[in-house]
């Protein structure tokens, strides 16, 4: 997709930096303050005591009843908590969040931090699987707009790929940077 508006542009630019920022600061939050008890970050108790999920109207009324698990895929997460990969899961989490904002922040790569980051965050609402207000939440969200900033290429508006796209080949362009920057993007009649 090529954005010929220059308003439009720097909007693209302006969303995949805000964005970016979300996802930088939530690693580094996680590099800074750990476990919150002077440890390293760890997934494990999200994992465990996190993913019961929840349910809102018109699927629950009331108070449910404590310990009450409506998430479909808790057994997972908790079977995850439990097994050797965890050291794995925290460096991908905390790394993947960290170089996902920076790719973003900079345009650098742009398409294929917002497929990781489309993939982090569908892990995510998964996980949390939280209907309290309805099947819209932060991570479904936060997924929804990665998405849209690989689709149309947000790297080319003020970022890193439109400046270096020209040295890669149409494949890299294509599927990691923000695609060719002069190319407009076939429409279907």
């Amino acid at each position: 997709m090529r954005i010929t508006s220059r308003p439009f542009g720097l909007a693209a630019a302006i969303g995949r930096i805000a964005i970016g920022i979300i996802y930088l600061w939530a690693g580094l939050e996680k590099l800074s303050v750990g476990d919150g008890k002077g440890g390293p970050f760890s997934a494990v108790g999200f994992l465990k005591f996190g993913t019961n999920g929840t349910l809102g109207w018109p699927f629950v009324s009331g108070t449910p009843a404590d310990g009450t698990v409506f998430n479909p895929t808790h057994d997972f997460w908790v079977n995850l908590a439990g097994s050797g990969m965890m050291p794995l899961i925290n460096l991908l989490v905390v790394v993947g969040e960290v170089g996902i904002g920076l790719a973003l922040i900079l345009g650098l790569a742009t398409r294929f931090a917002s497929a990781m980051g489309t993939l982090m965050m569908i892990f995510f609402f998964f996980a949390a699987w939280d209907y309290a207000f309805g099947i819209v939440n932060q991570h479904l969200t936060y997924a929804v707009v990665t998405f849209g900033l690989g689709v149309i290429g947000a790297g080319n508006y003020y970022g890193l790929d439109g400046m270096i796209a020209r040295n890669f080949p149409s494949a890299v362009r294509k599927l990691l940077l923000s695609g060719n920057p002069e190319e407009p993007t076939p429409v279907a009649a």
